[in-house]
């Protein structure tokens, strides 16, 4: 499992901006982003190199940050494997909250990352599986 940054941030132009500025100013590496919206908020969900770090210096400059795990997987760029993973939790009763990616990640094979209600059952199924689970050392 790796760490994910989740910073709530207001529907206007450059608020996602500004979280990514703070991070750039830290000297902190995003990794990955995805964006979730409501018509007045949205919710910002990063991976970065150093996730405690990040977090204290955004909850400093006053956003409301949560920090919690989620489960990343490695996928090689074929076609099918996506579709494979999703089987293997969709057998084993996992349900997926929500699912993104990222490919940067030099010469490696590009990460899906999910959240779910059971990571325990959830690592189990896919390690089963000979899916190939990513932790922070990984990336």
């Amino acid at each position: 499992m790796i760490q994910q940054l989740s910073v709530f941030v207001e529907n206007q132009p450059g608020s996602i901006m500004r979280v990514t500025s703070e991070l750039t100013d830290a000297k902190i590496n995003i990794r990955a982003i995805a964006s979730f919206d409501t018509p007045e908020f949205a919710i910002l969900r990063l991976v970065v190199d150093q996730p405690e770090r990040a977090k204290d210096d955004l909850t400093s400059k006053g956003f409301v940050v949560r920090l919690q795990k989620v489960i990343s997987v490695e996928l090689k760029d074929e076609k099918g494997n996506l579709n494979q993973m999703l089987e293997v939790l969709a057998k084993g009763g996992i349900s997926i909250n929500y699912i993104y990616s990222f490919v940067i990640r030099g010469d490696k094979a590009p990460v899906m990352v999910f959240n779910t209600d059971d990571y325990e059952k959830a690592e189990k199924v896919l390690k089963e599986a000979g899916v190939k689970l990513i932790d922070e050392a990984d990336l």
